[in-house]
Parts: C-alpha cells; structure tokens; sequence
C-alpha cells in the first residue's frame, strides 16, 4: 500500500478488501452475510466491498446456495483468472513447470527432458518448459505474472553463480541470471528446492502454524531447509541447510566436499547407502538407481518391521545413521520440529519416523518432535507455486492502488 496514510478510508477499504479475499480463499465461496460476519462488516458495507471486488475482476458470482432454511444467496469466490504464476523444478535430468490460477489450483504442467549442458541451452530448456506448461493451461506466456524456480544448491547472492550442485548442467553460467531475466518478461526468482518444500510444508502440509523448523530432505541428495521466526534461513552464500557436507562420525572425512558433491552425512545416511548397507546385511539389491532402490529397500522393511530380521535391522541400522547427522543439526538449531521428506525417507513412513525419533532421543539433548511430510507429489513444484501465489497476492489483491 506505497503512498497512502495508515488509518484512511481508503486503507481500510483496501485491509477489508484484502481480508475478505483472503477468508474466500480459505473457506472457497460465501454468500455477503457470511462474508459480513467473518469480517465484521455490516450488510451494506460488505455489499459495496463485493461490487468493489467485482468490478475489479477479483471476485466473481458463482451459483447460490442451497439446502438452508430461507431464500438462497448469491455466493461469491475469487476470480481464479485474476492471475497466473508459473514454478519450475529442476534437476539434473528434466525441468517440470506448472502453472496455477490465483486461488492456487494447478491449470497446466509440463515435463521437459534436459540432455544438454551448455548456459544457452539453459534458457531456451526453462522457456520451452514454460511454455509447454502455459500451452497446457491454456494461456500464453503474457499471463504469466511472476516465475518462481527451483534449484539444487544456491545462487551466491555476491556472485549470481550457483553454488553446491555440480552435478547440474549448464546452470553454472556467471551471466545465467542475466539471460533468463533478459529472455523472460515476469519477475523471475530463484530458490533452493528443499527451501521450496518446507515452504509447501509449512503453508499447505505438516508444518503448518510453526515458525521454527527444520525440514530434511532425502533423495538423490541429503539437504536441509531451515525455518527461523516464520523466515527460511539461507545464510551468507545461500549455503543454510547443505547438511550433506557435514562431517560425522561412522563414515571416513571427506574432503575437497564441493567439488566432490558430497560429505560426510551424505555418505553415511544418503539414498546411495542404503543399497550398500542391504548387501552388507545379506539382502540381494540391485544398487542402481540407488534413490528408486532405496525407497523400495526402506518400504519393504518398513512392512516387514519386526518379521524379517535382515530388513529389520536394516531400518533400524538406517535410522541410526540419519539421527546421528540429525543430532548434530538439533545441537546448532534446537528446532522444536522436524519434517522428514524426500522419497527416502518417505518410504520408510512412521516406523522409520518412529526409529529416527527414538535414536535422537540418545544422540541429542533436547527433544525435537519428528513428523513425517505430508506433501508428497511434487513438494518442489508445490513450494515454487506456494511462494510465487504469495508475491502475487499482495501485488494483485492491494486495492488501495
């Protein structure tokens, strides 16, 4: 609300405005009486607040209610094409990008195979991938308001490279950033994927209504998100929450950790190890593609939890390995939650979950509650949406303009 005086009419218009907006997102259509009395407002007053809201092309008419004693009332819900943002998650192998209308349902989605490895070919994978979600939604790329995507590692705010994913093609481009804001018309922001999950988490999954946190994530890389007074902490170069490259004890050090792309906490506790740990205990596994294996070896064990011996110990020996990195984080943090996701770790469900806790209660001196996540198709993608729907809310809903 830049340029206008706390406490006017037409500050208050505009946080009436906002706030009916809000409570038809969250409770879907209402009829003005509803709205009135979750907000307060008279009958009158909420009437002119709608007709303000839909000749803005916020809101829109949509059916009456029925079933209720009395005559049925118009309902109104927000105008899902009041705006559009877009999210891309990334890695190695594909880009997949969807798109979603303002109420924060998903219109279209497109998967994109990413062979190459050259900075140029970066932008044209990122607007084709766009594109094809904008296409299935039936929109063109001027619909778009604001682009969130999503990354393994960080860009160096310093610097704009990205940092702690060597294993990402063709993202390593000093002038990468430069490009796609140059081929790209919307706001575009960048973001670490697991950073982008606890957002998912936090707004839509297990940890709502918590403002300190820590998410950990596994799957084909250990990471962490970190959650303090309701803000991700990202530190100095984007690196919070690269706990892969912590040192622990049970594996060997690993040095030289970036350009190696792993560490310690990896090593011991990452997807690849739980191939290596099933053959040690005599339990036939193909090792390849260790992140798919993984997730298959963790929930076979998790079903036979306490009827197969060599499984069993599996698990158990696994989640050792994950509290002792934990431990270290809950040490540094003191975080009241932890979210376990990622395919890993997800696999394994509330007896892995249950195990990791019990572990931790020997490693650490406080006593972080753990839960299992509860975003589980495309957290990345969700997270991108989440965060991009956020921005644009305050820009779209500020009616004081």
């Amino acid at each position: 609300m830049t340029g206008t005086t706390p406490g006017t009419p037409r500050v208050l218009r505009a946080m009436n405005d906002r706030a009916a907006l809000d409570l038809l997102l969250e409770h879907g259509p209402l009829s003005r009486t509803r709205i009135g009395k979750l907000t307060g407002l008279s009958k009158p007053t909420a009437s002119q607040l709608l007709a303000r809201l839909e000749a803005a092309g916020l809101v829109v008419a949509t059916g009456t209610s029925e079933g209720r004693p009395g005559p049925s009332a118009q309902l109104y819900t927000v105008n899902p094409r009041a705006a559009h943002v877009a999210g891309l998650d990334v890695n190695g192998q594909r880009i997949v990008a969807a798109v979603a209308d303002v109420t924060g349902a998903t219109v279209g989605q497109f998967e994109l195979a990413t062979p190459g490895r050259r900075a140029d070919s970066v932008v044209r994978q990122v607007a084709d991938a766009l594109d094809g979600a904008v296409k299935d939604a039936g929109l063109t790329r001027a619909d778009i308001h604001r682009i969130v995507i999503g990354t393994p590692g960080a860009f160096d705010p310093g610097t704009g490279r990205l940092r702690y994913a060597s294993h990402l093609p063709g993202w390593h481009s000093p002038t990468l950033l430069d490009e796609l804001a140059a081929f790209l018309p919307m706001p575009v922001e960048y973001e670490n994927d697991v950073n982008l999950v606890a957002v998912a988490e936090q707004r839509l999954g297990a940890a709502r209504g918590h403002e300190d946190f820590v998410l950990l994530w596994n799957e084909e890389g250990l990471g962490a998100a970190l959650v303090i007074n309701g803000r991700l902490h990202r530190g100095f170069t984007g690196g919070a929450g690269e706990v892969g490259f912590l040192p622990v004890p049970g594996t060997p050090l690993v040095r030289q950790v970036v350009k190696a792309n792993s560490g310690g906490f990896q090593e011991l506790a990452g997807a690849q190890a739980v191939p290596r740990l099933a053959k040690a205990l005599g339990i036939g596994t193909p090792q390849q593609p260790y992140a798919k294996v993984a997730a298959e070896l963790l929930a076979r064990a998790a079903g036979a939890y306490e009827e197969d011996e060599a499984l069993t110990e599996l698990l158990r020996q696994y989640a050792q390995r994950l509290a002792t990195g934990l431990a270290s984080v809950t040490a540094v943090l003191d975080p009241g939650l932890i979210v376990l996701s990622g395919g890993a770790v997800a696999a394994g469900g509330e007896v892995l979950r249950s195990l990791i806790q019990s572990e931790l209660a020997e490693l650490a001196a406080s006593r972080p509650r753990l839960v299992v996540g509860e975003i589980d198709r495309t957290p990345v993608l969700r997270g991108a949406l989440e965060r991009a729907l956020a921005d644009t809310r305050d820009e779209v809903f500020d009616t004081s303009r």
